[in-house]
């Protein structure tokens, strides 16, 4: 059975009051909501704009073409060094939220408006990223370098990000151990893994209201 975000909001452990809030500002913009990779989505005619991604230091509101926006007032934050155009806009408290009610909705009916008018960010071409523990493993493990080049290359370069994102040599060996079994299954790094996912191959986090 597939998770309703009203479920998703009811079972957070935080940032409960933050998504709320959110979620209405999100409901207002004439969005459709869903739960897509374990988190709730809004989107329009099936494209993506926004997703609620609540972390443990901060509650995000994630724009997927966020590198479009002109974002005047400097707020917008990528998630990461080979993050290219989703960017995040973050909080922690609902008086922040309601501090920038206008301007929230503003960036989303910006974004609803680039998205009616098919327009698509340019983006770089990504740069290889090597991981040399994961080269060493290869040399003794034929059948997970085998396994690991039949992955899609979006995959690849999930599990590439991931491995090269530790800073020690032990905990990337560490992550790739942790996924070998994964790969072998020919499984991306957010594929599901245990069969109750509506949005399969992908994980929607379904797992986290299963019932024995």
């Amino acid at each position: 059975m597939a998770i309703t975000v009203d479920q998703f909001i009811q079972n957070a452990k935080q940032w409960k009051a933050e998504m709320i809030v959110l979620r209405t500002i999100l409901l207002t913009c004439k969005l459709e909501e869903s739960i897509k990779w374990g988190q709730p989505c809004y989107t329009i005619n099936d494209k993506n704009i926004v997703i609620i991604a609540p972390f443990k230091a901060h509650c995000d509101l994630g724009f997927f073409n966020g590198v479009l926006l002109k974002d005047v007032k400097g707020l917008l934050v990528k998630a990461g060094a080979n993050t290219q155009a989703s960017r995040q806009l973050r909080f922690k408290s609902v008086s922040e939220i309601e501090k920038l009610k206008s301007v929230i909705t503003s960036y989303v009916k910006e974004a609803i408006k680039n998205e009616v008018d098919g327009i698509k960010p340019i983006l770089e071409k990504p740069k290889a990223i090597v991981v040399e523990e994961l080269d060493a493993i290869f040399k003794k493990n034929t059948p997970l370098k085998k396994a690991f080049n039949a992955l899609t290359p979006g995959r690849q370069r999930a599990y590439l990000i991931y491995f090269s994102g530790a800073k020690q040599s032990e905990t990337r060996i560490a992550r790739i151990e942790k996924h070998t079994a994964g790969i072998l299954a020919g499984r991306g790094i957010n594929d599901c893994t245990c069969g109750l996912s509506k949005k399969m191959p992908y994980c929607d986090g379904s797992h986290k209201y299963a019932t024995n």
